[in-house]
This record gives structure tokens, sequence and C-alpha cells, in this order.
């Protein structure tokens, strides 16, 4: 057995046990809702979608009958994120539309914006976006999801802003790197140093991306055709 089996077999034993401790865990404090909702965003990491939409189900059940509004904020987050694993962004959105907790509440507008980006529908993916930023200016992955969504709308300029907004603080990002080199590259800026960083982070990233690049050098050719 290579060294490469071997740790992925300690790491299986590991999830193992810190699935059964969480099991073990809801079974001795049934009334404490934190238990349901770890072990739920446990199995989702675990793509194990099935198991835990039923534990939020059942845990949302529970909870909604004890009107308790803490517990019912985080199941529905919880089961808001299966769907969106999954792809059913539609049913994701219905549980992050219930979420009223304040403390969740730049999460939920979040993956709202998350949500509606896979749907490709970047306006509403802007506009939950920037609300999720009002809340927390400075998070990279809520600059990031605006930014994306500024350049999937074509505002290049717009979208300029908030990637170099998180590369002040998280310039180790391949994804805004990769994204600020081909906003750099429709707005006439130097951009092979942003293209360059982006496949030194992550050269897995930057391969699957790289045909974005050509898309943006064949619509640059017809925008100065058309200017001709």
């Amino acid at each position: 057995m290579s060294n490469q089996e071997i740790n992925r077999e300690e790491q299986k034993k590991q999830t193992q046990k810190l699935v059964h401790r969480l099991v073990m865990a809801i079974d001795e404090e049934p009334d404490k809702f934190n238990n349901y909702y770890d072990l739920g965003a446990l199995l989702t990491r675990l793509n194990d979608f099935e198991q835990a939409e039923e534990l939020f189900m059942k845990a949302l059940g529970i909870f909604e009958k004890k009107s308790d509004a803490k517990a019912v904020n985080l199941l529905n987050y919880g089961l808001g994120n299966v769907y969106y694993s999954v792809g059913k962004t539609s049913e994701a959105i219905k549980q992050y539309n219930k979420i009223d907790d304040a403390k969740l509440k730049a999460d939920s507008y979040l993956m709202l914006a998350q949500s509606y980006m896979k749907q490709k529908n970047y306006q509403q993916a802007v506009a939950y976006g920037l609300t999720a930023h009002d809340l927390r200016p400075q998070d990279p992955e809520i600059n990031q999801a605006i930014g994306d969504s500024l350049l999937a709308l074509g505002e290049f300029k717009q979208a300029k802003n908030y990637y170099d907004l998180i590369l002040k603080r998280h310039p180790g990002r391949a994804d805004t790197q990769f994204n600020r080199g081909l906003v750099a590259m429709v707005l006439g800026e130097p951009y092979q140093d942003y293209l360059n960083q982006s496949q030194q982070l992550d050269p897995d990233y930057y391969a699957q991306s790289e045909k974005r690049i050509s898309d943006i050098e064949h619509f640059l050719q017809k925008q100065s055709g058309q200017d001709k």
C-alpha cells in the first residue's frame, strides 16, 4: 500500500470516527440543534447528500415544533447548502430566503448571490452580493461573487474594483488573479502578471479556465472590427 493510500485510509477512519461522535452527541443531547447542524454539514462535505437532507428535514421538524427560531434559521441554512451542492438552486434559494437571523444574514445573502450565479441570473446575483457586501465589505467570497457577476454582465470597470479589493488582502487567490487578468485585457491594462500568478497558484484551475482568455481575445477582435 502506497503512502497516499495509507493517508486516504487514515482520513477515512478519522471521518468515520467524527461522524460516529456527532451521531452519539445527538443521541446524548437531542435538544442541542448545533449537533444536528454539524453532522448535516459534515455529511454535505462528504457528498452524502441524501442523508444530509434527511437529517436536516428531521431536525427542522423537531425544532419548528419547539418554535426555536435560532435553530430553524441555522438548519434552513444547512438544508439550503445541501440543495446548492446538488445543483437544486431554486430549492436552495427558498431555504436561504427563510433566514432572518442577523448573524446568518451575510452568509445567506452570499449563498443567494452564488445560487443566482449558477442560474446565470447575474443581475440578481449582484443585488444580493451588494447586500452581503454592506454587512461584510472585506469578505473575499462576497467580493468575488460580485466581481464575477459584474464580469459576466460586461461591467468590467466595476468588476475591477471588487477584484482589487480582494487582492489587497488575499493575493493568493488563483480565481481572483485570473479574472482580474481578463478584466485588464478588456480595459487595455497590463494583464500577463495576473495570469502568471493564477497559473503558479493553481495550475489545474488555470488549465480549466484558459479557454476564457481566447474568448476575451475574440471579443476584443470583434470590438476592434466594429470600431473601424
